[in-house]
């Protein structure tokens, strides 16, 4: 269901983008994002400062992408929000305390150096998205960053989730292996 839920704004900007345009579906996205707040409030009692950090960027951008009529305002939100995401993992690394490590430590008990490498990858592959994005959504037709950014930038993470676990599980004590299975 969150997950559902997560996607959910950018379905609709996709949705409302082939119907309309760029300034419709960034109006939508918009509408889409409070929804998911409230939803989210609704289901779980509580919202987690990620939703919170792209919901005041997709507001910020998306307002600015209306207001002024130009659309590279909310083609600049998908880099800094690959920014951001790349910075809090140098940092969190940084701090010997990575992100991740934070987030599934206690599921997978793999050796930090594990932890570290995963980290310094998931930076250089935000990093990558971000620079992506900048090229595609400046450099080719309106039309082509939108399917980037919908589904080959969202195809890209899932793949790198799974590609995340499957290489922290391979990591993993044997004996937290079996009890996986």
């Amino acid at each position: 269901m969150k997950q559902l839920l997560d996607f959910l704004p950018l379905l609709v900007f996709f949705i409302v983008y082939k119907f309309f345009d760029i300034y419709a579906a960034t109006g939508a996205l918009i509408a889409a994002s409070v929804l998911q707040l409230i939803a989210t409030f609704a289901i779980y009692r509580k919202i987690e400062k990620m939703l919170w950090f792209t919901f005041t960027l997709v507001l910020l951008f998306g307002s600015m992408t209306l207001i002024f009529h130009n659309d590279a305002f909310i083609k600049w939100k998908v880099t800094i929000i690959y920014g951001v995401f790349a910075a809090i993992f140098v940092v969190t690394q940084l701090m010997g305390r990575p992100v991740l490590k934070s987030l599934l430590g206690q599921e997978l008990r793999v050796a930090d150096k594990y932890w570290a490498r995963v980290s310094w990858y998931w930076v250089a592959f935000f990093v990558s998205c971000g620079l992506g994005n900048i090229y595609v959504a400046f450099e080719l037709p309106l039309e082509v960053w939108v399917n980037f950014k919908v589904f080959g930038l969202t195809a890209l993470t899932l793949i790198n989730l799974f590609g995340t676990v499957f290489y922290l599980y391979k990591h993993l004590p044997e004996e937290q292996q079996k009890e996986l299975k």
